[in-house]
């Protein structure tokens, strides 16, 4: 985790160079040969904490998704995550918390999200003990929506400093690659969560568990984890 810290200091400093010295030559050209590295960027970054990883797969491991769904939860996830973060960079600075090194915060969005997430692992836990139903075919993809509400700091610092510097434009080409980046991290786990739960789901069939029997487990594994996640966010 040292390591991690470390390294997304090296990537503030590296992107805010990179900014400075666009906004110094304005040669889109340069920039262009560089914003292949903000897909690395987000892929690292996406990898901290504050990604809603945990939500991602605690959702995906509740909601039995196919593999195609859970990608598209965890890309609505990224889409939402960065495309929040511009929006306030954008225009609605003064909600910010700035902090020293520059990364911000939202703090009404991110509550209302971790609120909606405690009521979604709720819906979870009652499903279990009710019965299992059918999940609605978007239910996912609103999940992924509601847990990138809370914006990325990554994408913060890029826009704040990108404006700061009269450059939004280019602030805008590193966020649309570092989602790309945070796209391929969080795909990365929607996969092997949804491996590991039907892996899991054979091993308990295996051992005489009914259908029925795993599906409300998981309803209900999934729906405590969501809860306890949204609730020691919101009590942070």
């Amino acid at each position: 985790m040292n390591r991690l810290a470390e390294l997304q200091h090296a990537i503030y400093a590296a992107i805010g160079g990179y900014l400075g010295t666009f906004a110094s030559s304005r040669d889109w050209a340069a920039l262009l040969t560089i914003l292949p590295l903000g897909i690395v960027f987000g892929a690292v970054h996406a990898l901290t904490p504050g990604h809603s990883k945990t939500l991602l797969a605690s959702y995906l491991v509740g909601s039995r998704s196919a593999l195609l769904r859970g990608l598209a939860v965890s890309t609505a996830l990224a889409a939402t995550h960065v495309l929040s973060s511009v929006l306030i960079a954008l225009f609605a600075v003064q909600l910010m918390t700035r902090t020293l090194g520059g990364a911000g915060r939202a703090p009404l969005a991110e509550d209302v999200s971790r609120g909606l997430i405690v009521l979604i692992g709720l819906w979870f836990i009652f499903r279990a003990l009710r019965g299992p139903t059918q999940h609605p075919p978007r239910e996912g993809v609103a999940v992924g929506i509601i847990a990138g509400l809370i914006p990325c700091p990554l994408t913060l610092f890029v826009m704040v400093t990108a404006i700061a510097r009269d450059v939004p434009a280019a602030g805008l080409a590193f966020a649309a690659s570092m989602f790309l980046g945070i796209a391929l991290t969080l795909g990365a786990i929607a996969a092997l969560a949804v491996c590991g739960r039907n892996v899991l789901e054979q091993l308990m069939m295996r051992h005489g568990a009914t259908m029925m029997t795993v599906t409300r487990i998981m309803d209900a594994g999934g729906g405590l984890f969501l809860v306890l996640f949204g609730m020691l966010e919101l009590l942070r």
